[in-house]
């Protein structure tokens, strides 16, 4: 048993397809079957459940590429202890970013860290929240930036900073004339929604609280994937929703005079953190990015002395 064969086999596992398996780990397919036949022999065992379209694991494959994961990932804190050592901020490292968070913060800090650290080979993708932890649990991610508390078993969290919920309503709104909102003013019949998956919108629908069935939306006329589309739809006449203050700073330079506004004291907000798996030795790089995104975020946002956390699920 070799680590090449574990990287392949994991290969395997994550695309499902032996060919881009292959084209992902830089070798011939013929190549990626005859190791992860070698290990099959070697094992006794099937891994890959061949017949199947797409392949899938076997039970005792199943719990060979979660034992895989772990040895990969422990063979990589080699490198990763070295570089502590030495004090580098280098290397590789996989961050996701939730979308309601990403389509704001990255402008903000993602030039800043570049420039800071520019050794550190920074891959970002945008992912849901559960897709994030899935990842995390399987060493495919190094870190994320999401709503939490999660409190999640294995998962350590940063709080980074607390971004209130903002209300955005249009002009002949009812609301429009409030110089501030409350969560009585909310009515599910008249919130525009993102769609399923994203947390801002399960956080909306917790600061409804009773007003709102979380199994039954019915009420709920239109959602969408992003802000942009929301707030679209809400001037034309279908509503009101809600948005981040990152967010509605940038509308506010679009939108007019009192269409943005606040909740009164306390304020809804959300806690926005960088989590990562407890036995993560990346360590150095997380701190930075940390330092980079609190430097280039509106300070008050960094402590939260009279906001009431909403959950985000």
């Amino acid at each position: 048993m070799t680590i090449t064969q574990l990287q392949y086999i994991i290969a395997v596992d994550t695309h499902r397809h032996f060919a881009r398996a292959a084209e992902s780990c830089f070798v011939t397919q013929p190549t990626l079957s005859m190791q992860i036949h070698k290990l099959e022999e070697e094992l006794g065992v099937t891994i890959f459940d061949r017949s199947r379209k797409p392949l899938q694991p076997t039970d005792i494959g199943t719990q060979i590429l979660e034992q895989a994961r772990i040895v990969i990932s422990e063979e990589k804190r080699i490198d990763e202890i070295i570089q502590q050592h030495k004090g580098e901020i280098a290397g590789d490292f996989k961050l996701a970013i939730i979308p309601t968070v990403a389509s704001t913060l990255l402008p903000r800090f993602l030039k800043c860290f570049i420039s800071q650290y520019p050794k550190v080979n920074l891959q970002i993708e945008e992912l849901q929240t559960k897709v994030i932890l899935e990842r995390l649990k399987n060493g495919l991610l190094d870190a994320a930036i999401l709503a939490t508390p999660l409190n999640h078993d294995g998962i350590m969290e940063k709080p980074l900073y607390y971004e209130p919920f903002m209300g955005f309503t249009p002009m002949g709104h009812r609301l429009f004339k409030e110089k501030f909102l409350d969560n009585t003013d909310l009515n599910p019949d008249d919130i525009l929604l993102l769609h399923e998956g994203h947390c801002f919108r399960d956080s909306v629908i917790n600061l409804c609280g009773s007003l709102f069935d979380k199994k039954n939306t019915d009420g709920v006329k239109l959602e969408s994937g992003s802000f942009e589309t929301l707030v679209k739809l809400s001037k034309q006449g279908f509503g009101m929703t809600l948005v981040p203050y990152l967010k509605s700073i940038e509308l506010k330079e679009s939108e007019p005079p009192g269409t943005i506004k606040p909740f009164s004291r306390p304020q809804p907000t959300r806690e926005i953190s960088i989590i990562h798996h407890r036995t993560h030795l990346k360590i150095s790089i997380i701190e930075a990015l940390g330092k980079c995104i609190q430097e280039t975020v509106p300070e008050h946002m960094l402590v939260n002395p009279e906001g009431e956390i909403v959950k985000p699920y």
